[in-house]
């Protein structure tokens, strides 16, 4: 098993055990469909499992979180979180999404790697350190909701009920390298118009026509930045509806577009170049995630990188958007596992997880 073997543990629970129970839970959590948005019944299981180890945990909606027992207020907190949601099955499954079958060292089923192998290894850690009297930082460990969706009754609902964060610790499947920066995710509706008549003669002004003008500048269209940085804003016509009957020119063409952006551009600043440049009538969806960013210098990343963990910007969004905090997204698994058929991890991914998780806590220099 590749593991931080050169860094010494301080003596805690043990891990063979910490492996198994981690295992299990991920296997209870596969087996309870958890679309986001109806997660109650992950919610109980994880509520249960805190419980079941003694530990008192807190509650609202679908949201779980406690704390390490010998909290201390003149401490600085981490917040060590994941989500329990998923999204739907599609239907390019070959196996059942909820039967947690391992085969070849690899546990399958929905949510095993977006984000049940994140969100267990952060247990496991959030276990190890549980009962430490010495720690020079307190945890807190929140098991959330609606991620997937952007949710209002996710971790934007539990912000003012946890005690204040130094930083957090996002688990999402990231090969146990540390995103540093992520981008926000933004979503506007257009509808470019027209002019109803009959398609057979020189009648009205076709919507669709107007529409694919503008699609052509969310296409093309490049911020300007820095000469050798990666482009800051990319936006993408992800869904377009247009016409009532094959001989009628439409009034009305209406299309969707994705929008991800990083620290470089504000939202204001990106909807004020789309009104500049394109004619169509368009709202922004509530619920805008912003652009994450920690410093290089961020005592959590000289420790990952002193564990030998790489720095990279995330094209994803996540549950960071939401966070006020600095924070590190980082978590066992492949971000290209996600969402996709046979959804897997390795166990082998989940046990390495937990030992660096482990080893980055005991390396933190805070002061």
């Amino acid at each position: 098993m590749n593991t931080i073997s050169k860094i010494k543990l301080t003596e805690g629970p043990d891990l063979n055990h910490l492996y198994q129970e981690s295992l299990e839970l991920l296997s209870a959590l596969i087996a309870i469909p958890s679309i986001s948005g109806d997660e109650m019944l992950t919610a109980d299981q994880i509520e249960s499992f805190l419980n079941l180890q003694g530990i008192n945990t807190f509650r609202k909606y679908n949201n779980i979180w406690c704390y390490n027992k010998h909290l201390d207020a003149s401490k600085p907190t981490i917040l060590l979180n994941s989500h329990h949601d998923t999204v739907k099955p599609n239907e390019q499954y070959t196996r059942d999404p909820f039967s947690p079958i391992i085969e070849d060292e690899k546990i399958y089923g929905l949510g095993s790697n977006d984000a049940g192998g994140p969100l267990v290894a952060l247990t496991a850690t959030f276990l190890y350190f549980y009962e430490r009297k010495d720690l020079p930082f307190n945890l807190c460990l929140a098991a959330t909701a609606e991620e997937e969706t952007s949710g209002e009754l996710g971790i934007r609902s539990i912000l003012p009920d946890i005690k204040e964060i130094s930083f957090a610790i996002v688990g999402e499947p990231t090969g146990m390298h540390m995103a540093i920066a992520e981008k926000g995710s933004m979503v506007i509706d257009c509808v470019s118009k027209g002019r109803s008549g009959h398609a057979a003669r020189e009648e009205g002004d076709n919507a669709i026509y107007h529409a694919l003008k503008d699609i052509d500048w969310f296409k093309n269209y490049l911020f300007p930045i820095m000469d050798d940085q990666p482009q800051p804003v990319k936006m993408t016509v992800t869904e377009i509806k247009a016409g009532i009957q094959h001989n009628i020119v439409p009034a009305e063409c209406s299309f969707t577009v994705d929008i991800r952006f990083d620290h470089n551009y504000t939202e204001r600043e990106i909807m004020n170049t789309i009104i500049n440049h394109t004619s169509c009538h368009f709202t922004l969806r509530p619920n805008v995630l912003k652009p994450s960013f920690i410093d290089m210098l961020h005592p959590v990343v000289i420790s990952g990188l002193s564990l030998g963990r790489k720095t990279y910007l995330s094209p994803t969004s996540s549950d960071q958007g939401w966070l006020d905090m600095p924070s590190v997204k980082m978590g066992p698994g492949n971000s290209a596992r996600s969402h996709t058929a046979d959804e897997f991890i390795g166990i082998e991914e989940i046990e390495e997880g937990i030992d660096i998780y482990i080893s980055l806590l005991e390396t933190l220099k805070l002061s």
